[in-house]
């Protein structure tokens, strides 16, 4: 009996001494949960710091494409810091609108001479060289006579829309143009205001214009007269239908173009004289012939 139980003492002895001789596969799996339940963690807050930020470079790339890229950063910061790249590619060039060809000189502005002109008060351009031969000649052309209009009072002239249609050949539509240089004049009878004529960028003439009005309802209908009026004046410095102040073309044309009728009005049956074409109808309405 007794010596059963001292083998058995001598067994477990034995076990027990091999078991601390091999590695437990349980103490690893109890420290391990031991070591998660008591750790703690706390986020990391960024202080600055003295030393300077690390720069991380990127290299232009010479790789083929498909072939990879090779090139690798050594040195990358540890920290959530902003990363600089540093990039020596120049900056792009976008082609400007002025760099475009075109059929018609002077199309395309360039950004500094947009708006750079103040044409209220400047005289930019004025005299300084004379237009070429082709404007020259359409600005000279003689009048056509029989676009000239006649008055009752006699006095002739040329309708507002010949001018631009002149000025229109000359430089094409939007190569030139009307700038206002002062306010509207509203008078009791009669709106005026000056305009410069600006030709390809350049000033031609200065004029006022004025046209009259007997009802303040007609304003605005006057200030276009004004306009137009302010143009008929400034294109004679181009000398287009430059004959229509010519006092010796003024008499030979109404000699040969006009007649001078009497009228009677029908309202208040006074009568006058008043001019016309030839080629006109009689007068009607105020005045009957």
């Amino acid at each position: 009996m007794m010596s059963a139980f001292t083998t058995n003492i001598k067994t477990a002895i034995v076990l027990g001494a091999k078991a601390t001789r091999q590695p437990s596969l349980w103490k690893p799996f109890v420290f391990s949960r031991a070591y998660a339940a008591t750790r703690t963690w706390t986020p990391k807050t960024s202080t600055p710091s003295s030393k300077p930020p690390r720069v991380a470079k990127a290299t232009a790339s010479t790789n083929v494409a498909g072939a990879g890229n090779r090139d690798t950063i050594e040195d990358i910061p540890g920290t959530p810091e902003l990363i600089d790249i540093e990039a020596s590619i120049p900056p792009e060039t976008v082609p400007s609108s002025a760099s475009l060809l075109s059929p018609f000189p002077g199309d395309f502005a360039t950004v500094g001479d947009i708006g750079s002109t103040d044409w209220s008060t400047s005289y930019h351009g004025l005299s300084t060289q004379a237009f070429s031969k082709d404007i020259a000649e359409i600005l000279l052309a003689p009048v056509d006579e029989m676009d000239i209009e006649m008055k009752p009072d006699g006095l002739i002239y040329l309708p507002e829309i010949k001018y631009r249609r002149v000025l229109n050949k000359a430089f094409g539509p939007g190569g030139w143009g009307l700038a206002p240089r002062s306010e509207t004049n509203v008078g009791p009878k009669v709106v005026s205001r000056e305009y410069a004529l600006v030709c390809q960028g350049r000033l031609v003439a200065v004029s006022r214009g004025e046209q009259e009005y007997f009802d303040p309802s007609n304003i605005p209908t006057a200030t276009e007269g004004c306009k137009s009026n302010a143009l008929m004046r400034c294109c004679k410095d181009l000398g287009i239908a430059s004959e229509l102040w010519d006092p010796r073309f003024i008499r030979e044309f109404k000699a040969k173009y006009c007649v001078e009728v009497f009228a009677e009005h029908l309202s208040t049956k006074k009568k006058k004289k008043l001019w016309r074409r030839k080629d006109q109808p009689k007068f009607d309405y105020p005045w009957k012939e």
